[in-house]
């Protein structure tokens, strides 16, 4: 019978039960998150199993071609057996994503920070590169932000949350080009049109700035406490931050590029970025924030007038000297602004992680959309789980109930002994006075105690003294 310690070394296979991927499945129910999402056994081995073997290959040192062609590992399971697992276009890995990070937000996440601090959702897409392959299923020609260039392979738009300190991927979708001329292969026409693989295929199609709205219905930020979707400038059109605000409850911060053609309407005129800039009054001297104002989109589709604040900020590091924020939440103060973008840098991060570590892109090459739909889902659990990892090791309150009961009682102590210090040397001082006598200090002592207000005076009590009182 197959398992997943086969592939692993002596001392974890001895331990397998104890590993923290075993941990991370079991508690967060993997296994029922799959059926949710409709990747059921059909025959021979279960598709939790194959998807932790899958799942468990990069985090130990293993390639998924050797590993599945070598002739040492006993029952592995067989080529034909996974990739039936990766290819199958009725699977929804979207839906298990998303099943996956909702309950670790919030099971894991949501309680470890007040809520007073910002939870924020991010948009923003990377390069997912095949530049050797030419079979690949919508393979295309799409532009890397980095270089400048077109090269084969897709964008990968992803939406994600944060809380400043964790990002956790939710929804993605590998988007070909939606120019004809640009795509070297079509979908499949074997692939039957009821499937969710086939849905998938066809919002490939579409622009990102239509498809974020895709992912964005697969998620409800209200569950997840989040109040403000971050973008760069490449979806920054007053078009979809009207749409985002008049559809979701959520406000806007993004990045502005200057465009010919993308007007804010200011003091009853319509300027374009570079004309506000000029126009507005900049602050004196090195001020890190040049400038603000408030502007109008314009009404989104229910008629209603979109506000926001364009906040300039100083740029050091380009040729011009300013970058433009907006906000669509006018009360937020400019420097607020400026630091809840800053957390738009997490995905950032993430994209980084996936593609030099986790092996996004490079474990496999498959000529299947379904395959590099599925991989990618597996790729992003993985990053889950080492982040929430890195977050308990970091975050002493993911200790659980008794670092806040350890923390009310030192606390209490710490008050206590704080307070009878002050009162042993107020009585020490009063001792030292040659016209008090013992008994009048004593008596000056017991009048402070008594005229402390009813919490002070519980500290000092013991519990059958405050049951004493109470009768």
């Amino acid at each position: 019978m197959f398992s997943v310690a086969s592939i692993l070394p002596n001392s974890q296979q001895k331990n397998e039960t104890d590993s923290y991927i075993s941990r991370f499945f079991k508690e967060n129910k993997l296994g029922t998150l799959l059926n949710k999402a409709n990747i059921k056994k059909e025959d021979g081995i279960s598709p939790l199993l194959l998807f932790q073997f899958i799942f468990s290959l990069v985090l130990h040192g293993k390639n998924l071609y050797r590993t599945l062609d070598s002739n040492r590992i006993q029952d592995a399971p067989k080529k034909d057996t996974v990739y039936r697992l990766l290819n199958n276009p009725t699977y929804n890995w979207r839906k298990f994503l998303t099943l996956l990070s909702k309950n670790v937000i919030v099971t894991k996440l949501l309680h470890l920070v007040s809520n007073d601090r910002e939870r924020v959702l991010i948009f923003d897409d990377s390069l997912y590169s095949r530049a050797r392959s030419k079979a690949v299923e919508l393979l295309s020609l799409v532009h890397d932000h980095t270089t400048g260039q077109f090269i084969r392979g897709f964008r990968m738009l992803t939406l994600g949350w944060s809380d400043g300190n964790t990002f956790i991927p939710l929804a993605f979708s590998l988007l070909s080009s939606a120019k004809k001329k640009n795509r070297f292969q079509e979908i499949n026409s074997d692939i039957d049109k009821r499937t969710v693989g086939y849905k998938r295929r066809k919002e490939a199609l579409k622009k990102s700035t239509e498809a974020m709205f895709d992912l964005l219905d697969e998620v409800n930020p209200l569950q997840l406490c989040a109040t403000t979707l971050l973008f760069d400038s490449w979806f920054a059109f007053p078009k979809v931050i009207k749409r985002v605000v008049s559809e979701y409850p959520l406000h806007v911060i993004c990045m502005l590029k200057s465009m010919h053609r993308v007007y804010y309407t200011y003091q009853g005129k319509e300027y374009t970025l570079n004309q506000l800039y000029k126009k507005v009054r900049k602050k004196r001297g090195r001020a890190k924030i040049l400038a603000s104002i408030v502007v109008s989109l314009g009404p989104d589709d229910k008629g209603k007038d979109i506000q926001a604040r364009i906040v300039f900020v100083r740029d050091r590091n380009r040729s011009k000297n300013w970058l433009a924020l907006l906000s669509t939440n006018i009360e937020l103060p400019d420097e607020e602004v400026v630091r809840l973008y800053g957390k738009r840098w997490d995905i950032e991060c993430f994209f980084k992680v996936t593609k030099s570590h986790l092996r996004l892109a490079k474990e496999f090459q498959s000529r299947s959309y379904d395959a590099m739909v599925a991989h990618t889902t597996i790729v992003f659990a993985r990053y889950i789980m080492l982040a929430l990892s890195s977050r308990e090791e970091e975050d002493p309150k993911t200790i659980g109930q008794l670092f806040y009961l350890c923390c009310d009682e030192m606390e209490d102590i710490r008050f206590a002994q704080a307070l009878m210090l002050v009162l042993d040397l107020l009585k020490s001082t009063l001792s030292n006075e040659p016209i008090l006598s013992e008994g009048k200090v004593q008596s000056i002592v017991d009048e402070l105690f008594n005229n402390l207000p009813h919490f002070l005076k519980k500290a000092f009590l013991s519990n059958d003294e405050i049951k004493a009182n109470a009768a």
